[in-house]
């Protein structure tokens, strides 16, 4: 369970981030009409934020080149 989390701390990390940064984003800015999709609502907000900082995060981490690779 240790190893997956070292594996993968950037990603989690993004997800983590991404989603406080999603729900101040909804806080904050938010929609006064309600009817964006993605900011109407603090879970759709913290859920699009999630999903966007384990991809940003998910870029900088390094992959182990393999025999195959080579």
């Amino acid at each position: 369970m240790m190893q997956f989390f070292k594996k993968h701390q950037l990603g989690i990390f993004g997800i983590f981030l991404g989603g406080i940064l999603g729900y101040a984003y909804y806080h904050f800015i938010g929609c006064e009409s309600g009817t964006c999709a993605i900011t109407s609502k603090p879970l759709n907000s913290s859920i699009y934020g999630m999903v966007m900082g384990y991809l940003v995060f998910s870029m900088f981490q390094k992959s182990k080149k393999t025999i195959q690779d080579v």
